[in-house]
This record gives C-alpha cells, sequence and structure tokens, in this order.
C-alpha cells in the first residue's frame, strides 16, 4: 500500500496544472505519481515554503499502490481490468500484445467480418506484430489448450489457428465462464492445465494455421471453450485512459440489419476519421445487451460525426465518446438515429436524421 500525504502548497505547478486540465478527476494515481486536487494545490496561496514546513499535520489517505503504467508512446495507458462504468459494460481484458508494441485491431478485419474472398466468418481481431512479438496473457486463469488442433479438439497442424492457447479465466460474465483465444503463433511457452496470470508470456507472435501474413488472433469465448461461441473482443478489452468505444445498430426500415454497411466515423476535434464495416452476416454472436452489428474501439474521448449512405441517401450524427466507456447509437433507415441504450421496444423520441451529401471522405 502507498500512504499518501496531501499538503498545501505555494502556486501551481505547470506540469500538475497541465494534467489536472488533461485529467479533472481528483485524487489520481499515474504510475507512482500522485495527482492533489486543485483545493490542496491552491491552499495558502500566499505562503512561502518555509511557512508551508510549519503547517498543521497533514492529514492522509492510504490508497492501493498501482501498478507501473506501461511504456507507450502511440497511446496512453490501458485501464485497470476489470474496468466497467455501466452494469452492461465489461471491459475484463487486457491486450495480448505488450503497450510497446501497436496492439489495436486490424481495422479492415474486425469480428463479423469475411475472410478474404471466402464465406469464413471472422470471429476475433487480429493484431498485426512482428513475428516474433511476445504473447501475453490478457487476465489470470488457467491454460485448457496450447498447441496444434484448437478447432479440430486433436492434435492437427492442419488446424486453422495453428499454434494455439486458450485460457478459461478465475472470473465470469452473468455466471458464465470466459476463455480467451491466442492464434497463429510459432511458438507457445506454456502448456495445457498450467496457472497464468495477466501478462505472463504465452508464446510470440507467427504465421502458423490459416494466414496472410504473421500477426495475433484473438478471441473472447462466452459460456464454452468453442468457435461458436466468440464475442466482439472490442467490447471486452480495456480501452486505454480517457479513450472510448462505439457500438452501434443499423437497421432497414423493416428492422433488419444491414450487412457490410461502410459507416464512417470522424473527429470533430482533430479531423481524424475511421471507417468500418457492419457484421458481414447475420450468423454472428452480438453482445447480450448492445445487440449490435457495429462496434469501433480506441477512440480518443471527445466530439465526433458518423456518416454513411444507403440507397443514395447520405446521413450523417454528431455524438460524443466517452472516457472509458461505450457510446451507444441505434439507426433505422427512415426513421433516424437513437443514442438511448437499448430498450426492446422501438424508442418513442427517435431523432430527425440530418441528411448531407458532401460529408463522404
Amino acid at each position: 500500500m502507498l500512504l499518501v500525504f496531501l499538503m498545501a502548497r505555494k502556486g501551481f505547478p505547470d506540469s500538475l496544472d497541465l494534467q489536472t486540465k488533461l485529467n479533472p478527476i481528483e485524487n489520481v494515481l499515474i504510475g507512482n505519481q500522485t495527482q492533489l486536487t486543485t483545493s490542496d494545490l491552491m491552499a495558502n496561496p500566499n505562503k512561502s515554503s518555509q511557512d508551508i514546513t510549519s503547517l498543521e499535520e497533514p492529514f492522509s489517505l492510504v490508497l492501493p499502490k498501482p501498478d507501473e503504467a506501461p511504456v507507450s508512446l502511440w497511446r496512453p495507458p490501458l485501464y485497470p481490468t476489470p474496468w466497467a462504468i455501466s452494469p452492461h459494460d465489461h471491459f475484463y481484458f487486457s491486450r495480448p500484445i505488450a503497450a510497446d508494441e501497436i496492439n489495436w485491431p486490424l481495422a479492415n478485419y474486425r469480428y463479423g467480418y469475411f475472410f478474404p474472398d471466402s464465406d469464413i466468418i471472422h470471429t476475433g481481431i487480429d493484431i498485426t506484430a512482428k513475428r516474433g512479438t511476445p504473447v501475453i496473457a490478457a487476465a489470470p486463469g488457467t491454460v485448457i489448450w496450447a498447441g496444434y488442433g484448437l478447432y479440430y479438439g486433436s492434435y492437427n497442424e492442419e488446424d486453422p489457428y495453428g499454434i494455439a492457447v486458450a485460457i478459461e479465466h478465475d472470473f465470469g460474465y452473468k455466471d458464465k465462464n470466459l476463455v480467451t483465444v491466442y492464434g497463429h503463433m510459432d511458438r507457445v511457452d506454456v502448456e495445457k492445465g498450467q496457472r497464468v496470470e495477466t501478462g505472463t508470456q504465452l508464446g510470440i507472435v507467427g504465421n502458423t494455421g490459416f494466414t496472410t501474413g504473421p500477426h495475433l488472433h484473438f478471441e473472447v469465448r462466452y459460456e464454452t471453450n468453442s468457435y461458436y461461441r466468440t464475442r466482439n473482443p472490442e467490447l471486452w478489452l480495456s480501452p486505454p485512459q480517457g479513450w472510448g468505444v462505439l457500438a452501434g445498430q443499423i437497421k432497414t426500415f423493416d428492422d433488419y440489419y444491414i450487412l457490410l454497411q461502410e459507416v464512417y466515423i470522424r473527429s470533430k476535434e482533430t479531423n481524424q476519421s475511421w471507417m468500418v464495416l457492419t457484421y458481414a452476416t447475420n450468423n454472428i454472436n452480438r453482445d447480450e445487451y448492445y445487440k449490435e452489428n457495429l462496434a469501433l474501439s480506441d477512440l480518443p474521448a471527445g466530439e465526433y460525426t458518423i456518416s454513411f449512405a444507403i440507397d443514395g441517401i447520405t446521413y450523417k450524427h454528431d455524438f460524443t465518446i466517452y472516457p472509458g466507456a461505450i457510446t451507444f447509437f441505434s439507426f433505422r433507415e427512415k426513421i433516424g438515429f437513437s443514442f438511448k441504450t437499448p430498450t426492446i421496444q422501438t424508442p418513442e423520441d427517435w431523432e430527425n436524421v440530418v441528411l448531407s451529401d458532401d460529408f463522404l471522405p
């Protein structure tokens, strides 16, 4: 445990001022650094440093000591796992590739897409990484598979997952088991029955199984260890601090999911844009609550515009990504957007659709 003393100080140091603007949450620990509240720092502004040392005994708070923040130049450290602001969120897993490597999902081959030139559904996400990059456990648990044959259930070097590891975790969700899968490795460093912790090295990134190049295939399985029980990992992986996730439903007027719809997301603050497809088929497992056919993770918190074209008509709407949370939207053709949380009934307050023909990039 780390004993933190909160003391009045003269002035407001630039570094703390900047951090307070970036993260208004009071009494936050970043690595081993203590973030004091504004009121603490601004107390007694006319006191000299010598006067401050003679103030009354400081009060103390006993806070848990956080893990060391991972080294990363390309994104903030992740929220600690498990992380869930709402009762329907479940950011239970850390990244299976360490933070010193880029570890976000491959944009053009997300969960629910087709394998190139086939009708095989992608049941996980792919993370591009150099061959030999360490693959690490996303959460604590027990290894229930290590090696070739995960899909077939017995040793087979023709298995589409190649050399793979599966972990049954110490925790579940709504009384159901959770399993994560790590595929296409060149080598495994664990064995069946072995206990692992978050960050334990499982093996190295490789090119075994059905692949088009070196990468890690990562899955989240719900209830049983089965190819047919997967869920979208982008709704389960902890986001970077200050970032969030978008999940949505895009449907026809008759309430059918629209397949393979190109959807464009653009930051109103930086003008950076993303393109994501809706799921390629209805034969894919959706989240029990969100019932999504689209998910896009790793979006910095802020203001965005969503846009897509259906039958020559462009629809767009502004929305907000909140830090550490899922932003959900629904769209019905000819009706419009709703940003209410999911409900079985059609929302009564659908917002008017905004039409435009000049937004799509």
